[in-house]
């Protein structure tokens, strides 16, 4: 089968607008937009295609530098690529001359090629050039979460890195910044009570078609899984120390879904319902465990 790139960067198009993330709430401190896409070593910005591919692919995965280098440019840095990490394609024309069959006229022809980049979030041993200072809160574990958390028996892996708080279905994978790096210890166990909410989600477990039929960003059953994993940290909320101001929060960004999906006079019920039963899946197995 003949290679065709074009339809390799219309493939990874659909795939970002099918499975993109949007972060939801920001309560990470040094948090940023990373601006446009540039090149670790040479600082120069990626152009056409490429500015929209890697911007998205950042945007989607958490990234919060716009720096992007290649293989080689990192082990140049004495760096590495940290593993099980996913490169992005960069794509560029190149031309090459020939000989026109009918004319006998020399010709210049372009060519689309491509090479495969990985940003600087991707990698061990180099600081990020746009990385933002931020100073560290005084986390402190809150014990009745963590056994929560402890106890949700075949649950996600968690990784503790970058930006931004996100799960990812297809690998299921909870990921979150450090502790240290949330405004309050009590945002950090909300935030993670949501992401292990839409963990339930996964065809193992509950099956709400996270991995299997993720619904795009803005449709009625996107909002619909928003807030029963928010409902499902308040629930879960409810079991620890977490602090009232918390829960209020929550109960406002409940607020902005159901005026998108206002329509629905059934969603309050079967989203709590599920909502419950996403929490149980976590919670209950933590008692069985006992």
């Amino acid at each position: 089968m003949k290679f065709d790139i074009y339809q390799l960067v219309t493939d990874e198009i659909i795939t970002m607008l099918k499975t993109g993330v949007v972060p939801w709430r920001s309560p990470i401190l040094g948090r940023q937009n990373a601006g446009f896409p540039k090149n670790t070593n040479t600082g120069r910005e990626y152009r056409g295609i490429n500015r929209f591919l890697l911007g998205f692919t950042a945007w989607q995965r958490g990234y919060d530098s716009s720096y992007w280098l290649t293989f080689n440019q990192a082990k140049d840095r004495g760096s590495s690529i940290r593993k099980g990490e996913k490169s992005s394609i960069v794509v560029f024309w190149k031309h090459y001359e020939t000989t026109d069959a009918e004319t006998g006229e020399p010709v210049n022809i372009p060519f689309l090629r491509y090479y495969r980049v990985f940003n600087v979030e991707q990698c061990e041993g180099i600081e990020a050039p746009d990385a933002i200072p931020y100073t560290p809160t005084d986390f402190k574990p809150i014990e009745t979460a963590e056994a929560i958390v402890r106890g949700y028996i075949d649950g996600p892996t968690i990784e503790h890195r970058g930006v931004r708080a996100f799960y990812q279905p297809s690998n299921d994978v909870v990921q979150l910044p450090e502790q240290s790096r949330f405004a309050s210890t009590e945002d950090y166990y909300a935030t993670l009570f949501h992401e292990l909410a839409h963990s339930t989600g996964h065809s193992k477990r509950l099956d709400r078609g996270l991995d299997t039929n993720l619904q795009p960003f803005g449709s009625p059953d996107y909002g619909k899984e928003e807030l029963v994993a928010e409902m499902a940290a308040a629930f879960l909320s409810a079991h620890t120390e977490i602090k009232p101001i918390t829960i209020e929060n929550q109960a406002a960004y409940i607020g902005g879904w159901m005026k998108q999906l206002k329509q629905d006079k059934r969603l309050v019920v079967v989203a709590a319902g599920a909502a419950q039963r996403a929490a149980d899946r976590i919670f209950s197995d933590r008692e069985a465990a006992e």
